[in-house]
């Protein structure tokens, strides 16, 4: 009985993640609006209450295509491992600047073109996305930012930081699949030295706000 229990719950996981995976690939090609259930059952060879008894339907489906999508382009745990480790606070932008990236460049991935979409024309998911993934990843990022400027997490100066070093790569992520001035240019960049070249800019940047926020803490004591 037991093993005919475990056996169930491997199918249905096996179900569940073909779904996932097919509507990923739907998704990514032809955008949420344009993708309705049944050719994800057909894609996936499955039938529409799989969908819904494995992902409550297609709105919930989309959540975790999403969800997926950005664990895809960084995971909490390797920004945690990242964050966490014994690194000097500059070798933690390389090695995020190296992932981010190596993930941009990852053309047979469905996952950055579904955050691509979703940038572009975001849906009401989006705010689900924004919390459950996207929030914890960014505390890790501020804390790695803090050690680099001396500007505490939750200083309106840090969140700038945070905007400047992340949007080089948003600007990226949308240019995927668009008639982006440069784009082939830049994709036929080494990726290692495209990261090199953003994370030297962003350096400086954080580094200049860093004194920034110096001299305006000593004109305030």
């Amino acid at each position: 009985m037991a093993k005919a229990k475990r056996a169930t719950r491997a199918h249905g996981s096996a179900t569940r993640a073909r779904i996932l995976e097919n509507a990923g690939v739907l998704f990514a090609e032809r955008g949420f609006a344009e993708t309705p259930n049944k050719a994800i059952a057909a894609q996936a060879a499955v039938d529409l209450a799989s969908i819904n008894y494995h992902f409550g339907g297609r709105e919930g489906l989309y959540q975790a295509v999403l969800a997926e999508a950005h664990r895809r382009f960084v995971s909490l745990e390797e920004l945690a491992d990242i964050g966490e480790g014994d690194l000097a606070s500059s070798a933690k932008l390389d090695a995020l600047f190296g992932i981010f990236v190596r993930r941009l460049s990852q053309d047979a991935d469905w996952g950055a073109a579904v955050l691509a979409r979703e940038v572009l024309a975001p849906s009401e998911h989006l705010a689900t996305l924004l919390s459950t993934e996207v929030a914890p990843k960014i505390g890790i990022v501020l804390t790695i930012l803090s050690e680099i400027t001396g500007i505490p997490v939750g200083d309106s100066a840090l969140l700038c930081c945070l905007v400047s070093v992340a949007a080089p790569f948003a600007m990226l992520l949308v240019a995927r699949g668009q008639a982006f001035p440069a784009r082939r240019e830049i994709e036929q960049m080494p990726r290692q030295d495209l990261a090199d070249h953003l994370r030297r800019f962003a350096l400086a940047g954080l580094q200049d706000a860093a004194r920034d926020y110096a001299r305006k803490q000593g004109r305030q004591r």
